[in-house]
């Protein structure tokens, strides 16, 4: 059995050095340069360039020979602190059940890249691993031949031994770790990576997660978890509106309640908002009980600033009179407008699509716990992007990031919220207003999660298409009417940016002669943040449904017209679709594949019994999408009954993302994406009235009940090439689902959803 534990890198060395442990780090150049904080997530250098895309990862052995495996990206539930060790494990030869993992702290310098963003774990670390792994061994088996006076080549390491092939000696790893310690890190060319057939744990379902005991017994570690002696709690009373100030406050009845130990003001952003706080007041107490009574007993009156007068419905108005007027070009081949313009009325097809802010939501709210001491600071905390939390609490308290301790924490759920520490600096703040050495927690309650938090993109899609006599599309236009990410970071940005337009709008690989992608300009009312899966949500929803009404348009199959329009298989440069982001991969290792986007609308279709006679009121509707360079469809069963109530049946979804390193995790991730999929198209949405969000918690932001899931989800896993470029899984299941709960719909009842949740839309 595994198990997991935190550990300092002090305190790793201390005992490296005590107990004479082999320490591999992965071979080759380290680049290293942090991005700025704009760049975090979508900006020119924050996926590859610019980042360490090459991590430090330690690996060690002591005499008992108990392996020690740093994990050095935040675990979420994706299964990361599992997976990427287990490559080490599996290509060193390590017995799994002698393995233990480690969870680093926040050191990008040592460990690499340790932003859990944009799908990458594997698609960046997989390589390294691999090659972490396959030093440790040999270096073993180098220890091994010399200590036998044979030839390397006549020795090689097996389930936690090295074996000397004529004579069958073994030697095991504890025995042989002081002298393996002594010798180089071999060069990357002596390194000999294992072929598949040789894999234990890749592509295995029997390696255990290292969480799980922990998870099911109640005893794992989130960030809320967190608790040290001394510790005091505190809660904030943040504006209600985006960019709101205090105009007046009382804190004599707060500070007389019982627990109340401090207030303190927190300052409002300024400029942007990218990961400053909201600024309000803080209410300290001795537990968190106290601090909220306190927070309810403050007097404040604010002054809502710009935002005061936003309200979805007048809102919605502005995007659809944007979208239907030319916006900025951001891909243009023939003239889409011209031939729309003169195509016979019987020719044409339009439609416009809305998709509401949606929140994170994640189950486990945001919380921080930060420490000053002399010199430097400790946070303990759930975050995505360990080295961010370091420099925020860095840049607040006057300190060198180095001497800041980032204790990452797991993650009950992240969905990208949890990359945008503005809540880690809140505790900052108020840590630097206690005596020194005083912990502080900062606890968001689920009210201040949906109400503060930052929001997915509101957005409206406009479409139009023409088909001619045999049904086949000839022009094709998508505007996009949202506001952008880069609001967050530049002071008024509008218009998606084209790493926002690369999500599903301009990188279409159907080979339509006139195609023209548009975004128009349209301001941001609030904190506007990268969601899972960020704009191909939008994008997908709105592509996938009009793909449907082409299909019932020229009276074809969905799934064979969907088919004709992607065309053969062949390999595309994404840069011919003008989307030269391509998630900030190269072209060439990751064009887009049709051939691979073909084979999971396939699996999709034959899992679903795609074309079979169904019940009255039942429906099936397909939805694919590419994504965080991996492939995606699903394709959902419904039934509507005479009330108009939708039913889920059934879910099939499939994806290709290369390397099936984890197989179980992958399937969990597609039926996660699955359920939370249903959850945004039926029922999710955040609405502002004066500024205010609407909602505040379950009761009105409605994620997917028991009893709406479906009773069966399938999962086909396409595709398990090593040698294909790894893809992510977290995030490509998710846009897929909307579309074809909408499609379906429409094949059960012959009425278009267009609008999200559907529980808003005129009953089916």
């Amino acid at each position: 059995m595994t198990t997991i534990e935190k550990l300092s890198r002090r305190r790793f060395l201390q005992a490296g050095i005590a107990t004479l442990t082999l320490a591999v780090g992965a071979n080759g150049l380290i680049r290293h340069a942090r991005a700025n904080p704009a760049d975090q997530k979508f900006g020119a250098d924050s996926m590859s360039g610019g980042t360490v895309d090459d991590p430090l990862a330690f690996v060690s052995i002591d005499t008992s020979g108990m392996v020690t495996i740093i994990a050095h990206r935040a675990e979420m539930g994706t299964g990361v602190r599992t997976s990427l060790p287990m490559v080490v494990a599996d290509e060193m030869e390590a017995d799994w059940q002698r393995v233990k993992v480690i969870q680093s702290d926040a050191n990008e310098a040592r460990y690499g890249n340790q932003n859990v963003d944009g799908s990458r774990s594997m698609r960046h670390f997989l390589a390294p691993m691999r090659r972490v792994g396959a030093a440790a061994r040999h270096m073993l088996e180098t220890a091994a031949a010399a200590r036998w006076s044979v030839p390397v080549a006549e020795v090689t390491a097996e389930l936690h031994a090295v074996r000397h092939i004529p004579s069958g000696r073994t030697l095991p790893f504890g025995e042989l770790a002081a002298d393996a310690a002594k010798l180089p890190v071999p060069d990357t060319a002596a390194l000999t990576l294992k072929s598949p057939g040789q894999f234990r744990y890749i592509g295995k379902d029997i390696v255990r997660l290292v969480d799980l005991d922990n998870i099911g017994k109640g005893r794992a570690l989130y960030g809320i978890d967190a608790h040290l002696p001394g510790m005091v709690y505190a809660v904030v009373a943040r504006p209600p509106v985006v960019g709101g100030t205090l105009k007046h406050f009382n804190t004599d009845a707060a500070l007389k309640l019982p627990g109340v130990l401090k207030v303190v003001e927190i300052p409002a952003f300024t400029g942007a908002p990218a990961f400053q706080p909201l600024g309000g007041i803080a209410v300290v107490g001795r537990n968190t009980w106290a601090a909220m009574q306190g927070r309810e007993a403050l007097e404040l009156e604010w002054d809502d600033g710009p935002n005061a007068g936003y309200d979805s419905g007048t809102y919605r108005q502005t995007l659809e009179s944007a979208a239907r007027k030319a916006g900025k070009v951001m891909r243009s081949q023939g003239d889409a407008v011209q031939i729309f313009a003169k195509a016979p009325e019987a020719n044409r097809v339009s439609a416009e699509y809305y998709i509401p802010h949606l929140a994170h939501a994640p189950m486990e709210t945001p919380s921080a716990t930060v420490r000053i001491t002399e010199g430097g600071a400790e946070v303990w905390t759930s975050v995505q992007n360990p080295p961010l939390a370091q420099d925020i609490v860095a840049k607040r308290l006057g300190l060198k990031p180095e001497n800041v301790k980032v204790n990452v924490l797991l993650l009950g759920g992240g969905f990208g919220r949890k990359s945008k520490p503005d809540y880690v600096d809140e505790a900052a703040i108020i840590a630097k207003a206690m005596p020194t050495g005083t912990p502080v927690k900062v606890m968001w309650s689920r009210e201040d999660d949906i109400r503060h938090g930052y929001l997915h993109t509101v957005s409206v899609e406009h479409l139009e298409a023409v088909l001619d006599e045999k049904g086949t599309v000839q022009s094709w236009l998508h505007r996009s009417a949202a506001p952008t990410i880069a609001s967050l970071f530049s002071q008024g940005a509008q218009g998606q940016q084209l790493f926002e337009s690369a999500m599903s709008a301009i990188n279409m690989p159907y080979p339509i002669p006139n195609v023209r992608i548009e975004t128009a300009a349209v301001p941001a009312h609030a904190r506007i943040g990268w969601f899972r899966s960020v704009a191909n949500i939008p994008h997908a929803f709105a592509a996938q449904c009009f793909i449907d009404e082409l299909a019932h348009k020229a009276g074809k199959d969905p799934k064979q017209f969907a088919l004709d329009l992607i065309g053969p298989p062949r390999k595309i440069n994404p840069d011919t679709l003008a989307d030269t982001w391509n998630y900030t991969e190269s072209p060439e290792r990751y064009p887009y594949d049709t051939g691979r986007l073909r084979d999971v609308i396939e699996a999709a279709a034959t899992g679903a019994g795609w074309g079979r006679q169904l019940p009255d009121g039942h429906g099936l509707g397909l939805a694919f999408c590419y994504s965080f360079m991996s492939y995606a469809a699903a394709v959902i069963e419904v039934h509507v009954n005479d009330k108009g109530d939708v039913h889920v049946l059934a879910v099939d979804t499939a994806i290709d993302c290369g390397p099936q390193i984890n197989p179980e995790r992958i399937r969990a991730q597609l039926e996660g994406g699955a359920i939370m999929g249903l959850a945004l198209a039926l029922n999710s949405e955040i609405t502002f009235e004066n500024g205010r969000v609407k909602q505040g918690n379950f009761h009105d932001y409605e994620v997917l009940r028991h009893g709406a899931a479906p009773p069966v989800i399938r999962t086909h896993l396409v595709n398990n090439a090593i040698d294909v470029p790894p893809g992510g899984v977290g995030e490509p299941p998710v846009p897929p689902i909307a579309p074809a709960l909408c499609n379906a719909i429409f094949a059960a009842t012959g009425k278009r959803v267009r609008s999200l949740p559907v529980r808003r839309s005129s009953k089916a």
